[in-house]
């Protein structure tokens, strides 16, 4: 199938799994995760009228979007990875929204950057809902307190929350713990499901679903790790 195939099917089954909830396709944003592609091969999806992507590193999408976005006016490019402190910055001038703050560090570091560039971005709190030790993310129980802080002590307004379920669990259990989460912090943006399960988080609320190999076909195995 060709990159303009692949959109089409994608976007075909987000309008029906929205339907099927009972709500508006287009409140689904449906970001295309480039991490570990070449321009080469995202060039085909922004020509098959994809605007929305997902990156985890920093370097990685400096050394290649700045490129594409000057060949392309109005794409749009999401930090979906980690992000360390002294990466802010660079961070706030490429990005137009992160999904992974997760500690005071980094929400203090992205408030300063976003000052002193004069660059709102779209902001999301990454929750570990699987309180799994080597990925990132807060815990559920202190979620509250955090977005609290974000709001009160950085001056962040947050605009959602983020989860990534452990990769051997049912995924529902974990996108309606967000979804509660959510709720109680009068949060309106979910980001979560991927390839295998964006169709479930979509039933369960999902507004950004982040899907890379049912696009791109499957990543290179030496940038996989």
């Amino acid at each position: 199938m060709s990159a303009a195939d692949r959109i089409i099917e994608i976007r075909n089954r987000i309008d029906a799994a929205a339907r099927a909830a009972n709500r508006d396709p287009a409140s689904v944003r449906l970001i295309a995760v480039s991490k570990t592609f070449e321009a080469d091969v995202i060039r085909p999806v922004i020509a098959a009228g994809q605007t929305v992507f997902g990156e985890n590193r920093v370097q990685e999408a400096k050394g290649k979007w700045p490129a594409l976005r000057a060949e392309q006016t109005g794409l749009e490019l999401h930090l979906i990875g980690p992000l360390q402190s002294n990466k802010a910055r660079e961070a706030v001038a490429l990005f137009d929204a992160i999904h992974t703050i997760d500690r005071d560090k980094i929400a203090a570091a992205i408030a300063a950057e976003m000052r002193s560039l004069e660059r709102p971005l779209r902001l999301l709190v990454q929750v570990n809902t699987g309180e799994e030790p080597q990925k990132a993310g807060l815990p559920p129980q202190e979620v509250d307190a955090f977005v609290a802080r974000c709001r009160d002590v950085h001056g962040l307004a947050i605009d959602g929350l983020m989860c990534i379920p452990p990769a051997d669990a049912v995924a529902a259990p974990h996108f309606a713990l967000l979804a509660k989460i959510a709720r109680r912090n009068g949060l309106r943006s979910l980001s979560m499901g991927m390839s295998g399960d964006f169709e479930t988080a979509i039933a369960m609320g999902a507004t950004d679903i982040r899907v890379g190999s049912a696009i791109f076909g499957e990543r290179p195995a030496v940038a996989a790790a």
